[in-house]
């Protein structure tokens, strides 16, 4: 089964580090654990059902334009989070231990980018739609049908949630065949305004002249003002210890 996997693109900083894993850290690594999920349910959709191989939609999250930006793959089954158990990790939980862990990830190999990222305005802008419009007719009613369904859209907080395969060939087909940019811009963009007579000596009437200014009255010359103190340089303080572009960059 093929599945949709958030992450966080911009800089967010946690417990002094930056919990940011944009699609070009990804690419850059290759592959990465899906490490500091602390949702129940992501978690055991990691650690019971993703596995060896399974097909995965790398989401970008929380950010100005969320949406698919590449493909992946599982390339690790469910194992234990060993960022749970390590006090200087963001998302340390106190409550879990070697012994008995709470929370699991998996592994996960970067395929390659979509040419044309899908982003979740345009797929909200499909529901509704009996039929694609038709730059996108490729995808089919199916492909479109799919899409309405995706847990993106009725589930969207979920971290890591499952994708039907109809829906997946939908999305990745979008990615690489676009079609559909043109028309996202298109219906951002606004009406011409009505242009207007350019305000120049010409388009005055003949005869018509402006009275005379009023001379400026000569300003009272300012004091000269006493240099100040030069101010002191204030204290930087230094980043915060430990902070990296991710936390998957942590060899």
């Amino acid at each position: 089964m093929p599945w949709l996997m958030k992450a966080e693109p911009d800089t967010r900083i946690v417990k002094g580090k930056d919990v940011k894993f944009s699609v070009d850290d990804f690419e850059e690594m290759g592959e990465s654990p899906w490490d500091g999920v602390r949702s129940h349910e992501a978690k055991n959709i990691m650690k019971e059902k993703m596995k060896l191989g399974d097909k995965v939609l790398f989401y970008h999250s929380n950010c100005k334009t969320p949406g698919v930006y590449a493909l992946a793959e599982i390339s690790k089954e469910g194992y234990p989070d060993y960022t749970s158990w390590d006090p200087s990790h963001p998302y340390y939980d106190a409550k879990s231990d070697e012994a008995s862990p709470t929370w699991y990830m998996v592994s996960v190999r970067f395929i390659s980018r979509l040419q044309h990222p899908v982003t979740l305005s345009f797929i909200k802008s499909l529901v509704g739609k009996a039929t694609p419009p038709g730059p996108i007719s490729y995808i089919g009613a199916a492909g479109i049908k799919a899409i309405q369904s995706m847990a993106l859209i009725n589930r969207g907080r979920l971290s890591v949630q499952p994708v039907e395969q109809g829906a997946y060939e939908a999305i990745v087909a979008l990615g690489q065949k676009g079609g559909f940019e043109e028309e996202v811009k298109t219906a951002k963009k606004k009406a011409p305004k009505e242009d207007k007579p350019a305000k120049t000596a010409a388009a005055k009437p003949e005869g018509d002249e402006p009275p005379p200014k009023k001379p400026k009255t000569e300003a009272k010359p300012k004091t000269e003002a006493k240099p100040n103190a030069e101010p002191k340089p204030k204290a930087v303080a230094p980043p915060p210890a430990g902070t990296r572009r991710s936390t998957r960059l942590a060899k």
